[in-house]
């Protein structure tokens, strides 16, 4: 069974920054496309940073400039390095693995920040950005 454990989260004031990890156990990041994504207070959960197999990235608009996916395959641990934060940053950070081997969305360059496409969840680290 994989698992996905998150830190990193906390609280901050507008213009910081977190670094949020992701530690996988019986999986190994640099096989698959792994994901950030969050969620806010009644709104649905949306993705944020993806980094795949062959290490291209992709961003939502929304943190392009500010946010930083890497990994670490040596440490098996993905990171969130996010700058410049703002009150509308605050949400719940949850990284997820994509185990199948199988590409479901052939041709489409945004597949990798949909949450279909990813298997396993972590649990959720929460960011909060203060004004």
């Amino acid at each position: 069974q994989v698992q996905l454990q998150e830190s990193g989260g906390g609280s901050v004031q507008s213009g910081g920054s977190l670094k949020l990890s992701c530690s996988a156990s019986r999986v190994t990041y640099g096989n698959y496309c792994m994901g950030w994504f969050r969620q806010a207070p009644g709104k649905e959960r949306e993705g944020v940073a993806a980094i795949d197999s062959d290490s291209g990235t992709n961003y939502a608009d929304s943190v392009k400039g500010r946010f930083t996916i890497s990994r670490d395959k040596a440490q098996n641990t993905l990171y969130l390095q996010m700058n410049n934060l703002k009150p509308e940053d605050t949400a719940m950070y949850y990284c997820a693995a994509d185990t199948i081997l199988v590409d479901r969305f052939p041709g489409d360059p945004a597949a990798s920040l949909y949450i279909a496409k990813y298997n396993y969840w972590s649990q959720g680290t929460q960011v909060t950005v203060s004004s």
